[in-house]
C-alpha cells in the first residue's frame, strides 16, 4: 500500500461510522488481494506472505466485529473463514486461482455494505479525532487539506 493510500485510509477511518469501517476493511482486503496477485506474478514469496498476512488481518478484524447472536453473523463468519483458507492456500501453493475465488466474495460484501452505508446515519466512531477540511486552493485544480485546531488534544478524554 502506498503512503498516499495509507493517509487516505487513515483519514477515512477517523471520520467513519461503524458501517463505513466495515466497508473500509473490505476495500483494504481487496487492495491486499491485488498486492498478493502482483507478488505471485513477480514470483516474490516474501511480498505474497505479507499480503496474505494483511488479508487475514482484515478478516480477523471483520470476525471480531460480528455479533454472533444474529443468524447473518454465522453466515458471514463462514465466508470470512473461507477467505482465510483460500488465501492461505494461495500462499502455500503459489496459486492465483485461490485468490480469484476470494475477490468476488469480497467485492459482493463490499457492495452490500456500501448500500447499507446510505441508511446508516450514525456519527463517527472516533469522537476525538482531528477534523480535516478540504477545498480548492488558489492554484488551478489543486486540492489542499487543512487541519482544524491542530494543537488540540486528540488523546483519550478522561
Amino acid at each position: 500500500m502506498t503512503r498516499e493510500l495509507k493517509q487516505e485510509y487513515t483519514l477515512r477511518i477517523t471520520q467513519a461510522n461503524k458501517t463505513q469501517l466495515i466497508t473500509i476493511l473490505y476495500e483494504m482486503a481487496l487492495l491486499y488481494v491485488d498486492e498478493a496477485q502482483e507478488a505471485l506474478v513477480a514470483g516474490n514469496r516474501a511480498d505474497l506472505k505479507n499480503a496474505v498476512r494483511r488479508i487475514q488481518g482484515c478478516m480477523c478484524e471483520l470476525m471480531d466485529s460480528l455479533h454472533m447472536e444474529y443468524e447473518v453473523a454465522q453466515n458471514l463468519l463462514q465466508l470470512y473463514l473461507y477467505i482465510n483458507r483460500e488465501v492461505a492456500k494461495a500462499a502455500l501453493y503459489n496459486s492465483a486461482e485461490n485468490l480469484e475465488h476470494v475477490r468476488p466474495v469480497l467485492e459482493k460484501l463490499a457492495e452490500a455494505y456500501r448500500q447499507i452505508e446510505a441508511q446508516d446515519m450514525t456519527g463517527p466512531v472516533m469522537g476525538n479525532a482531528q477534523t480535516v477540511y478540504a477545498g480548492l486552493t488558489y492554484g488551478k485544480d489543486t486540492l489542499a487539506e487543512s487541519m482544524s485546531n491542530p494543537d488540540a488534544n486528540r488523546g483519550f478524554c478522561v
